[in-house]
């Protein structure tokens, strides 16, 4: 099982413009598009954490390598 990174855009409820990524780490062992489909439970998860943000929209993306950036 590799880690993959679960990207979501969030906005805040009170300013809807204003919406920042945030970047968790999803353990998966299937393909980026499999995490994307398998998200929205995770994402649930992080909204009902964080009620003052909506997810707009995410994506799945492998860590980026800090030395090959």
């Amino acid at each position: 099982m590799s880690f993959i990174q679960l990207v979501i855009t969030v906005c805040t409820i009170a300013n809807p413009t204003h919406c920042e990524a945030r970047h968790l780490e999803f353990a998966s062992a299937g393909s980026l598009l499999q995490c994307v489909n398998a998200a929205p439970p995770y994402i649930a998860r992080w909204i009902g954490y964080h009620p003052k943000w909506r997810a707009v929209r995410w994506t799945c993306e492998y860590p980026h390598d800090a030395h090959h950036a």
